[in-house]
């Protein structure tokens, strides 16, 4: 007849090796968030190259009916405005332009806001009427 004997060791994990798994997984996640986060925000920048180019539009349809730039409007619930809000479509960029005395040009821009903002190397972005986009590495 065997004997049933009790197992000397108890299966499981020790403290030591929860611990060293605990630490590779908070050296993997202190590399790979920032990176994330990095991906993250220049894929948002689509948002307002988006914007800007659709504003664009409606100022090119705006000076084709009135021949000037004057006039046109952001976010005013005006006649006169090209664009509804002063913001991008997804509220990354506070969007603004402005037009020159001749009132036949104007320059766009779009200026990062909230979580968006982080990102230094396109915190401001701009479209001309001449399609002159800057800066260039963000377009």
């Amino acid at each position: 007849m065997k004997a049933i004997r009790s197992p000397s060791r108890h299966a499981g994990f020790s403290l030591i090796e929860l611990m060293v798994v605990v630490a590779i997984v908070a050296i993997l996640a202190a590399i790979v968030y920032p990176n994330y986060t990095d991906t993250v925000r220049r894929s948002n920048r689509s948002d307002a190259r988006a914007t800007l180019l659709q504003i664009a539009q409606s100022l090119e349809r705006y000076f084709t009916e009135n021949n000037t730039y004057a006039g046109a409007t952001l976010g005013t619930a005006a006649a006169t405005d090209v664009w509804p809000t002063t913001t991008s479509t997804e509220n990354r960029y506070t969007i603004s332009f402005s037009v020159t005395p001749s009132a036949t040009a104007y320059t766009l821009q779009a200026a990062a806001t909230g979580f968006q903002d982080k990102d230094t190397e396109c915190a401001t972005m701009t479209l001309s009427h001449l399609g002159v986009r800057a800066p260039a590495a963000c377009w």
